[in-house]
């Protein structure tokens, strides 16, 4: 529903930073969250920003913050009490018991001690329909919210959830991440109605089971329903993988919107979709590196990585990210214009520990130099002394990568001698596929070749020409 241009829904976006989260870094998850909401099709009207030690349990901001949120959307800015939540809903209330019991926190104390309790009281021309929190928060802070808001709220899990759902075309990638959908959801489902407890039929509720229990059980049998499916599409995957397991295989990986599609374009000549979005990328591409090396070289694009990235997410997306554990070199690529490049390098390193990919030789490639100043790019330079540093725009360096990746290969190849008899002839297009032939000479008995391959290919090779 947010696809439309012409009836693009509104939304403000709050954060809080916490203590040890420098201003800059705060700035940062702010304006990241801002692209994220343009990517879900959102129009960003407001930021709202607090300092407090932690969140509020009740609703996220003290009560001065929240009286803020809903001038914005509509709303009364308080949150009634349970018992009351129905009948005062759009009604001011500002007495002390209308406060949920366990939501002491829902207070103008915080704002106070900021100095941010005051705000611009001005009608302003548009309402926010969506507030969106630049944190997870639990469901009972979302429900507050909504109250003292009358908005939907969404927080920072829900919106990178919803852009994956959004952008995932394979039938791998939709069932990956209607996993991580229904994981998310599950907890925040709420009993409608009366929430009734009956005895039910064939198909029908079970004995003693409410509608929230149903929905729930719902839930879990798709979840296993969908990663039975995600194991026949391993096993495929797999097969796939095991073909190609003696190709030299490059990885792209890094934060999301660094370039990584932009690079798999110029370094393999593939039309992959480019844009200048969040998470454009979820399908694992591989094509061959181009123009041609030989043996030849494989490249995949991979899902890009983001700060906070929900554990579902990168649990359903296990299978995908093995093309970086199962890679013989990771390029990681790297946004250099981004102020905040060295968090998202170490983001990305972190995603990639956690499957166990940071043992896998890797290059750093830092992209989208074309951005910065000379002395912006003097200091990278110093930082980073081994990295290689280009804009996928730019012909020139885009060659000097791909002759990086091929001296990388060429250095950890080994050479060796074999004989093909007349009679296994039909061996020569396997060899010149999987090896680099030096030398080729002919005589009675056959070919002699002098081969320069990867590691373990010329083992392999002699054991298939030593078979009768």
């Amino acid at each position: 529903m947010f696809d439309r241009p012409e009836a693009r829904p509104t939304c403000l976006i709050v954060g809080v930073q916490l203590p040890g989260v420098s201003d800059e870094q705060h700035e940062a998850d702010l304006a990241e969250l801002a692209r994220l909401v343009h990517t879900l099709g959102l129009e960003l009207l407001t930021t709202i920003s607090q300092k407090r030690p932690s969140l509020s349990p009740g609703a996220v901001v003290g009560g001065g913050k929240l009286r803020e949120i809903a001038h914005w959307t509509g709303g009364d800015g308080v949150v009634p009490s349970g018992a009351r939540a129905k009948k005062q809903k759009g009604v001011h209330a500002n007495r002390p018991e209308e406060v949920e019991d366990d939501d002491d926190d829902v207070d103008d104390g915080a704002d106070e001690a900021d100095g941010t309790s005051d705000f611009d009281a001005r009608p302003v021309a548009r309402k926010a329909q969506f507030v969106v929190v630049d944190h997870e928060i639990s469901p009972r802070q979302a429900r507050n919210l909504e109250r003292a808001t009358d908005a939907e709220v969404m927080d920072r899990t829900g919106v990178i959830v919803e852009i994956f759902h959004r952008h995932a075309k394979s039938r791998e990638a939709k069932a990956q991440v209607e996993i991580a959908r229904l994981q998310y959801v599950a907890p925040r489902l709420r009993e409608a109605g009366t929430g009734d407890r009956q005895r039910g039929g064939i198909g029908g509720k079970g004995a003693g089971e409410s509608s929230l229990e149903l929905d729930r059980r719902k839930i879990r049998d798709r979840i296993a329903e969908l990663r039975k499916e995600l194991e026949g599409i391993a096993k495929e995957q797999e097969t796939r993988r095991a073909a190609r397991k003696d190709a030299r295989r490059v990885a792209l990986v890094g934060y999301t919107n660094a370039g990584k599609s932009s690079l798999m374009r110029a370094l393999t000549g593939s039309e992959v979709l480019v844009a200048d979005k969040l998470f454009a990328t979820l399908d694992t591409t591989v094509r061959a590196l181009h123009p041609a090396a030989h043996p030849k070289i494989l490249v995949s694009d991979t899902v890009g990585f983001i700060k906070k990235l929900p554990h579902d997410l990168v649990a359903s997306f296990k299978s995908t990210l093995d093309e970086a554990l199962e890679a013989s070199l990771l390029l990681y690529v790297v946004d250099t214009s981004d102020p905040t490049h060295e968090q998202q390098l170490a983001v990305s390193k972190g995603v990639l520990r956690e499957i166990g990919a940071d043992a896998v030789p890797s290059l750093l490639v830092m992209n989208k130099t074309d951005r910065l100043s000379n002395s912006q790019l003097a200091i990278a330079r110093k930082d980073h002394p081994d990295a290689v540093f280009l804009s996928a725009k730019a012909p020139d360096d885009v060659a000097r990568l791909r002759q990086t990746v091929i001296d990388w290969f060429e250095a950890a190849m080994e050479e060796g001698e074999i004989v093909v008899p007349y009679a296994k002839r039909n061996l020569m297009g396997e060899i010149y596929e999987s090896a680099r032939v030096v030398e080729e000479t002919w005589d009675e008995v056959g070919a002699k070749l002098t081969l320069r391959a990867p590691e373990g290919v010329l083992a392999r090779l002699r054991t298939q020409l030593a078979r009768s």
